[in-house]
């Protein structure tokens, strides 16, 4: 998954609210969202290759997702970041799927990534290049995770410059197109962003020969039930549906 865009604490009905689009190989196999663990239930995609997700969400309203991390190097690491997300969702709380994936990177051996974890109390960010991991609290607000960084904090690799510094522009366009509107719900904002990763003007919906926007993530964390729409496939021309069996 390229491009995350979320609102934190923004929504007085929803703590965690974001749309994904995920940029992969197509013929790289993938299930729709399920439910995929039951102790914590836990809603996700699984990609078929490797066993792990790249978002998601459990029963304790913890919220996780990941983007690759460019940073110029030749992929290498021993285990699947798919699988991290995975056992990130294990977790009853942001705060310790932050601390498990922390353990995991003294442990295990990982390609770079950047790892949103969320719930209704904190909103961590993860960066891991490959060799050195940061991590940094958000405040409340509206989010933008693409492969070079977050929030125009990026670390553009010389060997992806130029698509680099497209995705830091385009990055831009999306966080200045979701900027909350006086009054508006979550449902709504959501919606709006639905529209934004689906609009080629911003970029993020993707098409290329043998790789591109394989689907798309709209996730409600409400205070009274949550919400997962997915379209399998680009958004630009796939329809939401609603995921079955939503904890």
């Amino acid at each position: 998954m390229c491009t995350l865009v979320f609102a934190w604490q923004v929504f007085p009905d929803a703590p965690v609210v974001a749309a994904a689009n995920r940029d992969e190989a197509l013929d790289r196999p993938s299930t729709p969202p399920e439910v995929i663990e039951e102790s914590p239930r836990v809603v996700a995609p699984r990609d078929e290759e490797a066993g792990g997700t790249w978002i998601g969400y459990n029963e304790a309203g913890v919220f996780v997702a990941i983007t690759n991390r460019w940073n110029g190097r030749d992929p290498g690491g021993e285990r699947s970041r798919g699988l991290l997300v995975r056992d990130a969702l294990r977790q009853s709380s942001a705060e310790a799927a932050t601390r498990l994936v922390e353990r995991e990177l003294d442990e295990n051996t990982y390609d770079g990534f950047n790892l949103v974890v969320a719930d209704a109390s904190a909103a961590l960010f993860v960066e891991w290049d490959g060799d050195r991991r940061r991590v940094r609290n958000f405040d409340p607000g509206v989010h933008v995770v693409v492969n070079v960084g977050a929030d125009g904090d990026y670390t553009i690799p010389e060997r992806r410059a130029e698509a680099g510094r497209a995705q830091a522009e385009n990055a831009g366009k999306v966080a200045a197109a979701l900027e909350v509107e006086p009054g508006e719900r979550s449902t709504e904002w959501l919606d709006r962003a639905a529209d934004v990763v689906a609009d080629h003007e911003y970029g993020v919906c993707i098409h290329r020969d043998r790789f591109g926007t394989r689907s798309s993530s709209l996730v409600e964390i409400g205070r009274e039930g949550s919400r997962y729409r997915y379209a399998d496939g680009p958004p630009c021309e796939t329809d939401y549906r609603d995921v079955e069996g939503q904890v």
